[in-house]
């Protein structure tokens, strides 16, 4: 499993986040809390799609 944390939910919409993340990376997925977490590992995928999508890599943290 691969979780995404350290998201701003005031600023980004986690949901629609997600959905895009599962479509990259073609699995399965849930939103809870203030995290995201993927079927699978998907951490250097989703690394590089959060800093194409603006995101820095200091604040999010993908285990």
């Amino acid at each position: 499993m691969t979780v995404i944390e350290g998201f701003d939910t005031d600023l980004i919409d986690i949901k629609d986040l997600a959905k895009k993340l599962k479509d990259i990376c073609a699995c399965g997925g849930t939103v809870k809390k203030d995290s995201i977490e993927l079927q699978g590992d998907h951490r250097k995928k989703v690394g590089e799609s959060l800093v194409k999508m603006g995101f820095s890599k200091d604040t999010i943290d993908v285990r």
